[in-house]
């Protein structure tokens, strides 16, 4: 049993009493987040203050200050959409893409949009550091995170989609990805309450199909993809031959990817041969 009152002003609170608040408050997994809480308030922050945040809805990741995603932990913060490890699947296909783009010492193009905290191009700058990267979102907290996130290693804009990207980019662009937001309006209301009412509506509402911002993409992409491009968009199992029709109806091949291990769905959409 930990002892957290020292320091943390929690006197008497100990992970078996965190446990079981956290366990009352429908936690599913309870001990666990009580070890990630307790070596939060080692920190500094108040465990109780750490505990009633998480037991009153708000989302572990939020009260933590950080998210797990593709190994990594990224930094979040209150209202901020906080990424999901089924984006993970445009990670992967985005290597797999880039791994083609262009010569091995060059650096490709990769430009994030609906970035969040980016987490995509994060993780995708592990793997390829001499990456030209910049990602684009129009919620301020999401950018403020994602520039927290990324540093001096990517260019990050507030902007609507391709509105702020840097004018350099036109036509030059090697993979595209985007995780715009696909819930549909009257959707949101049935959502788990931790992303109803924590996370901001920015980066949950599609429009009345969810598939407003990926027709605005689908309208917009060809301006920006290299002759040799490839698009990646994150979509739902149900939406995903909607939102593949728009690519196609833009003058793309698309295809749909699954994987059923990450429940994630995405559409790939590249310019077709000459």
């Amino acid at each position: 049993m930990v002892d957290t009152a020292a320091g943390n002003g929690a006197r008497g609170l100990d992970e078996e009493a965190v446990v079981a608040r956290l366990r009352a408050a429908g936690c599913v997994f309870a001990e666990d987040e009580a070890r990630l809480l307790l070596e939060a308030a080692a920190a500094g922050p108040s465990l109780e203050s750490l505990v009633l945040r998480r037991t009153a809805g708000e989302p572990l990741e939020q009260v933590l200050g950080w998210a797990a995603f593709d190994g990594l932990r990224l930094v979040v913060e209150p209202r901020v959409f906080v990424p999901r490890r089924r984006t993970e699947l445009l990670v992967r296909l985005a290597d797999a893409a880039l791994a083609g783009a262009v010569p091995a010492d060059a650096a490709p193009v990769l430009v994030e949009l609906c970035c969040g905290v980016g987490a995509v191009a994060v993780a995708l700058l592990r793997r390829r550091p001499l990456l030209d990267v910049v990602a684009a979102d129009l919620d301020p907290v999401a950018v403020r995170c994602a520039r927290r996130n990324l540093g001096e290693r990517a260019t990050v804009v507030g902007g609507d989609l391709f509105a702020e990207l840097p004018a350099r980019l036109r036509g030059r662009v090697d993979v595209l990805i985007a995780n715009a937001p696909y819930v549909p309006t009257a959707a949101i209301a049935t959502m788990p309450s931790e992303a109803r009412l924590h996370e901001s509506v920015l980066a949950l509402d599609g429009g009345a199909d969810g598939l407003d911002l990926h027709r605005r993409i689908a309208a917009g992409a060809a301006e920006w993809l290299s002759p040799t491009g490839t698009l990646l968009i994150e979509t739902s199992e149900r939406q995903a031959e909607a939102t593949a029709a728009l690519f196609a109806a833009a003058g793309l091949d698309v295809s749909v990817e699954r994987d059923d291990d990450l429940d994630a769905t995405a559409v790939s959409a590249t310019w077709p041969p000459a």
